[in-house]
């Protein structure tokens, strides 16, 4: 099933021409959803939404397909092109150099970061987005945790995340997955590539609130900010100003815990948040 292009003259997006494989696959191997439902483990229904283009699918049911039709990784790099398309245009300059990016600085306000947010979190913070429907938010779910191999990868850079005390007062509707997300907090303090500091309210005021800032060192040498609040977001590619936010940054980690303080503290939290058990007060 050649690409074919839109009815409007365009090319087809990546989200389209990965449709378009899945369904090719299975209608070359002669099997039928139910077969393929079988040998994959994901459900039809699901399995047909991927070839209608309705959703992109996991990182998971595309390495189970690969797999099944022997294509290797094929699929997962288109996944991996289809996967961007979820995110908005201005969004898509920052995720082409962050790839690339050595270093990564970041200061998160309000929320976990998404690089160090379990799915089951990240699934909280979109729905309380009011996606338009149950494939919107599994899309944006999957979407976000499939970046999340920046961190993995062969060559991960550095990567130093400031977290705001508001962030670890913040819990989710589900204590489970809160619980569950503090504990990813603490694996990840524990990764070689990966620095967790807590910025305390007894910190006070400093230059960086009311919004969350990346902070990207690039292999030429050079450095590249991004400004964001809950609904907007503003890559900062000037020199000048690149250096103004690396300096506000340098001032807040400063005044944040060290990564050992951090990791306690983290764990009081968890102590502080643990549901109480009646039994054992009586």
């Amino acid at each position: 099933m050649p690409a074919r292009k839109s009815v409007s003259g365009r090319k087809p997006s990546a989200r389209l021409l990965l449709a378009a494989e899945v369904a090719r696959l299975r209608e070359e191997s002669g099997k039928s959803l139910g077969r393929l439902a079988d040998e994959t483990t994901y459900d039809r229904t699901y399995l047909h939404k991927l070839e209608t283009g309705v959703r992109i699918g996991s990182p998971e049911v595309i390495a189970a397909l690969d797999k099944v039709y022997g294509t290797g990784e094929r699929l997962a790099m288109l996944w991996e092109l289809a996967r961007d398309d979820v995110f908005p245009d201005k969004y898509k300059r920052f995720m082409e150099l962050e790839a690339t990016a050595t270093v990564r600085y970041e200061y998160a306000v309000s929320t976990v970061p998404g690089l160090l947010q379990t799915k089951e979190y990240a699934r909280e913070v979109f729905w309380v987005g009011r996606p338009r429907s149950e494939d919107e938010l599994e899309e944006q779910v999957a979407a976000r945790v499939g970046r999340q191999e920046l961190l993995t990868r062969d060559d991960p850079p550095h990567y130093r995340a400031v977290l705001d005390e508001a962030v670890l007062r913040r819990p989710t509707r589900d204590s489970r997955v809160w619980k569950q997300q503090l504990d990813h907090l603490l694996e990840t303090a524990e990764w070689p590539n990966v620095t967790l500091q807590v910025l305390p309210f007894a910190a006070g005021l400093h230059d960086l609130l009311g919004g969350s800032l990346t902070v990207l060192w690039l292999p030429d040498g050079s450095s590249v900010g991004y400004v964001e609040s809950s609904k907007t977001g503003e890559l900062v590619e000037n020199a000048a100003e690149v250096e103004q936010l690396k300096l506000s940054y340098d001032l807040l980690r400063d005044l944040a815990l060290s990564p050992r303080e951090t990791v306690a503290f983290i764990r009081q939290v968890m102590e502080d948040s643990a549901p109480c058990d009646p039994l054992a007060q009586t």
